[in-house]
């Protein structure tokens, strides 16, 4: 039914939906006013709007998240109390004025359809609108379209029926509990003789409006033929005020020692009263009372702030392992899984893919069978990870050249690839022959100076394990690093010791090294070889043979090295050194060196660099510029950086004299140039 200004239509006593629409860009708020039959809010909490969006008796519900355009509200007649005579439909702006918008239309719905309508075609310049009511007659509700404006903003329009606004400064008000109708401590409450006339002057306060006197044009704006009766305000408002005095005068205390006031029924002025106090309006909230006769305390009327109050709502709680950056159902809807970027929930979501073996586990497609059993893989999926891969490949050699398999450049990796839902495992396939080359260069770049590290062999084994990669080349790069690791620890003192049973020893002296050896002396006539037993401790180097014994202190020996794969040990004398074959003759210089450096406090030439060390700027120079593969028969496995002129002729360790050689052509080229 559509409704003129001052037309009612009956409403069924069902849920109602009340539908404020416009066209523009304007945002209207909506609120609701329960009223009772003096016309009044009975409590502030009556008062339905943005800060408290629904009443308590779930009879009144504010849309908080309306269609764009729209404003709206639940009505619950049946909810709604039984002194509750009328409900109050209104609407404000925050910028602008209803006469600026157009096309504003109010529409009341029931469960079966809209049953009455009213189109608002001469709004006035006004910041708030009562735009209907919904009210009682004869057991019954209907709806009465008003149309009335307030050019006070919503502030006067609420104020009109009973609710007390909180008028001050925003910087001075105290902080507010969520709860905008929160009541306050009554230790802290200010005289109640101060906020209104006491109920019993018969004097009207100074600027007081008469009984039939409309409001006046300042807080409410009244058009010309307004349907809309005047507030009978004379009739209740000495009335409610007597109540309060009352109530307050009759109050008792109770075991608690709290002082309540007893329920106040709501009945007529007595006959005796004055015409002059019948016709005092005073301005008191329903939810104050009067100080008691002996100095009780006393309840103020709390002002409701009609400041627009932000809440925002509480973050959902992170996932379990809440640094990791994946897919989690989410908190919101279990139904659908949402991404968690490491920090915060981001907006991305897909609902969950059924489980089952004829369903793709990406997106959830049913999957074709093949002839002999078995489902045929989704071909949607397979080319969309493909070409995710191809890029992704990339991307990923960049961020191990760059950084290793670590960091947050190796994490954001690893997360992109769960943001496309693309298992873990066909990435690591995908980065295999990547992966190989990676650790090929970390053992090439590790050996460049002859020493292993630890921080070398733990990058090495952590890049082995994040890329999953196993295989006869990966076990054989393990071992190489493995040996070179344990020959660097014998270099740096970490000597074993071992036990010589039958061997006489000084005090204090430990035995690193004892095994078969075979002493290699040049003759005029040959070499002449002598088999026995080579036997280092911390004090002295011995040779025990057959006929023959070397016994030289660490005094006399200047250095170890390895010529010919021969262990060749110069001393200070002429005579002195000797040389020696022995099955691993790698371990046993390492071994030597190392009883050396301790012997002599870990100082060899004090001062001097060692000019094998090659800085990781050069080696990734090379590294680039020979492509990673021997530069004589171009194999890409087991390479090692060669002097182009050796060091012991004056080679220099810079780019140009580097070059990259696997280890059978270095072998091939020794110290040749």
């Amino acid at each position: 039914m559509k409704l003129s200004k001052g037309a009612h239509a009956p409403v069924p006593t069902s849920l109602l939906a009340v539908v404020v629409s416009w066209r523009s860009e304007h945002v209207v708020d909506a609120q609701a006013l329960l009223l009772d039959g003096t016309g009044t809010v009975r409590t502030d909490r009556d008062l339905v709007f943005y800060n408290a969006p629904r009443h308590m008796s779930q009879a009144v519900t504010v849309d908080q998240e309306p269609a764009p355009g729209t404003a709206r509200l639940s009505v619950s007649l049946p909810r709604t109390e039984s002194d509750v005579d009328r409900i109050v439909v209104s609407g404000s702006l925050d910028h602008g004025t209803f006469g600026d918008i157009a096309g504003l239309t109010v529409t009341v719905f029931a469960a079966d359809g809209p049953v009455a309508r009213f189109d608002i075609e001469d709004a006035d310049a006004v910041a708030a609108m009562m735009f209907g009511e919904f009210y009682r007659r004869e057991g019954r509700w209907r709806f009465r379209a008003i149309g009335q404006g307030w050019s006070s903003g919503l502030a006067g329009l609420v104020t009109e029926f009973g609710v007390a606004v909180d008028d001050s400064p925003r910087q001075a008000r105290t902080p507010r509990p969520s709860d905008p109708f929160a009541r306050p401590h009554p230790g802290g409450v200010r005289d109640a003789e101060r906020e209104r006339p006491a109920a019993h002057d018969t004097a009207p306060p100074r600027n007081a409006r008469p009984a039939t006197e409309p409001s006046s044009p300042q807080d409410r704006h009244l058009p010309s033929g307004a349907p809309y009766p005047t507030r009978p305000v004379p009739e209740t408002a000495p009335r409610r005020a007597a109540e309060h005095a009352e109530a307050a005068a009759t109050s008792t205390h109770h075991e608690d020692g709290a002082l309540r006031p007893p329920a106040v029924s709501r009945q007529a002025p007595p006959r005796g009263e004055s015409a002059a106090a019948a016709s005092t309006p005073a301005p008191v909230s329903s939810t104050a009372f009067e100080p008691s006769a002996a100095g009780g305390p006393a309840r103020t009327p709390q002002r409701v702030d009609l400041t627009r109050q932000t809440r925002q709502p509480a973050p959902p709680p992170p996932p379990p392992n809440p640094e990791r950056a994946d897919w989690h159902p989410d908190p919101e809807d279990p139904s659908r899984l949402r991404w968690w970027d490491g920090a915060e929930w981001t907006s991305a979501t897909f609902r969950r893919t059924p489980a089952g073996p004829r369903a793709c586990a990406r997106c959830g497609n049913t999957l074709r069978r093949k002839l002999f059993g078995g489902a045929v893989p989704c071909q949607f999926c397979e080319a969309e990870i493909e070409e995710f891969l191809t890029h992704w490949h990339t991307r990923a050699w960049r961020v191990l050249v760059a950084s290793g398999p670590q960091g947050e450049p190796w994490e954001a990796l690893w997360a992109s690839l769960r943001y496309q839902r693309i298992d873990e495992n066909i990435g690591r396939t995908a980065l295999r022959e990547v992966g190989l080359s990676y650790i090929e260069r970390l053992v090439t770049f590790a050996f460049a100076d002859g020493a292993i590290q630890q921080d070398e062999y733990d990058t090495f084994e952590r890049a082995v394990g994040e890329l999953a990669l196993t295989g006869p080349l990966v076990e054989d790069l393990r071992r190489r690093m493995h040996r070179g690791r344990t020959l660097c620890r014998l270099r740096e003192g970490d000597l074993p010791v071992v036990r010589t049973p039958g061997l006489h020893l000084d005090s204090e002296e430990k035995v690193h090294l004892d095994l078969v050896a075979t002493h290699v002396r040049q003759l005029a006539r040959g070499p002449k070889l002598t088999e026995g037993r080579l036997i280092a401790s911390n004090k002295k180097l011995r040779f025990v043979g057959s006929g023959a014994g070397v016994e030289m202190p660490w005094s006399r020996v200047v250095s170890v090295h390895i010529e010919a794969g021969v262990v060749a040990i110069a001393a200070t004398s002429a005579r002195g050194g000797a040389s020696f074959e022995v099955a691993d003759p790698d371990y046993v210089a390492a071994a030597l060196e190392g009883a050396l450096r301790v012997a002599k406090r870990l100082v060899l030439t004090p001062g001097q660099r060692d000019t094998r060390s090659i800085p990781q700027e050069v080696k990734a120079e090379v590294w680039q510029r020979d492509g990673g593969k021997c530069v004589e028969c171009g194999s890409g496995h087991y390479l090692e950086f060669d002097h182009v002129i050796p060091l012991s002729r004056g080679g220099a360790t810079s780019a140009s004299n580097l070059q990259i050689l696997c280890r059978a052509c270095n072998r091939a080229k020794g110290a040749r140039i």
